[in-house]
């Protein structure tokens, strides 16, 4: 367990999440990510130079990623840092924050920038020479697609994991629709207020609208309106399957940061500085093969063991829940509470542009647990090869 991590209240950004192929479609996802967290230092008087290392957490290729993390501490107004970068599909950005907390624990770094974009829109495609191919034939993966629809180990694509999970242990259609129509509920419970509860964490990301143009995006691009009989309209994806396309998440861009430093400096960056956010924990876990929603449930119990409490002492629960089945399955495995699991939004909803995903999960969790009073947060989520990460923070 960790004992010298803390995140700043509000030390922390999302920008909205833009559809695939929508508003930032065009954008390089690391120069958008870079530019965005200038802005945000810039508004609140941050001086980037602050910072002695920034990791980068990324999935899917953009030009020059061989560079990455320390050209993008140099967009930020740092370039006197190094950094690295850190990819592990889904749940990259919960092990960048847990690294960073482990580096200021045992003292290698004292303020750490972690950063966490991807544009799942035009991605790349990657060709390998084959001289063993019909008249020289290369090799070709497009990044996303070829990704999604093919595990290299399970052989099937990511939506049959979630099948496997469901028809294994009884998960039925009607379970997987009232679970997303719930979430979409808990979404809108977001927007309330003219969007009060998202601004505490939401940060609009300026896009390319033209030659010599830029736009303001504000807000989620890309929110399916979701109804009882809307989701029981909808063809399963996998005939016979137990998840439509209202039952799971889409493929969006977008990009996140969190400030993980000392207890001292977190008190002094905190837009409250009652509030103290500490990082606990981390958990992680492998299900079998095919079976991805189950890898959540293995990563969650070690991490609320390695923080000493049981999942009965959690205030706030906040998931990366690309198909219905995970959370479901999760909820069973740990006596949660599938209805008040969520609060204010999720994957299935606003979409998933992988690296980002969990941070603004995280996010959204600390400011529902700060609205509570306080308590214990606990993160989990799945990725890709039926792996799972969890992580426990604790609001004082």
């Amino acid at each position: 367990m960790l004992t010298k991590a803390f995140i700043p209240y509000r030390g922390y950004y999302s920008t909205p999440f833009s559809r695939w192929q929508g508003a930032m479609a065009n954008e390089h996802a690391i120069v958008l990510a870079a530019e965005t967290s200038k802005r945000f230092l810039m508004e609140r008087k941050w001086d980037a130079g602050m910072f002695d290392y920034l990791i980068l957490g990324m999935t899917i290729g953009q030009p020059q990623w061989f560079y990455g993390s320390p050209w993008a501490a140099a967009m930020i107004g740092a370039a006197s840092i190094p950094g690295m970068l850190i990819s592990q599909a889904c749940t990259t950005s919960t092990t960048c924050i847990y690294q960073a907390g482990v580096g200021v624990e045992t003292g290698l770094y004292q303020n750490v920038y972690t950063l966490m974009t991807d544009r799942c829109s035009n991605g790349p495609h990657t060709v390998w020479p084959n001289p063993q191919g019909p008249g020289g034939k290369v090799i070709s993966e497009n990044w996303l697609m070829d990704n999604f629809s093919r595990d290299p180990w399970a052989r099937g694509p990511m939506i049959q994991t979630a099948e496997n999970v469901a028809r294994e242990t009884a998960i039925t259609r009607e379970e997987c629709d009232r679970v997303s129509l719930r979430r979409y509920e808990q979404y809108l419970d977001a927007l309330a207020d003219d969007r009060a509860f998202q601004r505490g964490y939401l940060f609009p990301v300026d896009v390319k609208a033209g030659k010599n143009k830029t736009f303001r995006l504000e807000k989620d691009e890309g929110i399916m309106e979701t109804t009882a009989a809307g989701l029981a309209g909808l063809k399963p994806v996998i005939p016979e399957g137990t998840h439509t396309f209202g039952s799971q998440t889409h493929p969006a861009d977008g990009n996140a940061a969190v400030i993980v430093t000392t207890r001292e400096k977190a008190k002094e960056l905190s837009a409250d500085p009652e509030v103290e956010i500490q990082i606990l924990s981390y958990g992680y876990g492998r299900a079998k093969k095919g079976f991805m929603a189950m890898a959540t449930a293995p990563a969650a119990k070690m991490a609320l063991d390695r923080a000493g409490i049981t999942a009965d002492q959690v205030k706030t629960v906040k998931t990366h829940n690309p198909f219905a089945a995970n959370d479901i399955y999760l909820a069973r495995e740990l006596g949660l509470d599938i209805n008040a699991m969520n609060n204010y939004g999720s994957t299935i909803v606003y979409g998933h542009p992988q690296a980002p995903t969990a941070a603004r999960n995280i996010m959204e969790g600390i400011e529902e647990t700060v609205k509570l009073g306080g308590g214990y947060l606990l993160w989990a989520g799945c990725a890709a090869g039926d792996t799972g990460a969890s992580l426990v923070i604790k609001v004082h």
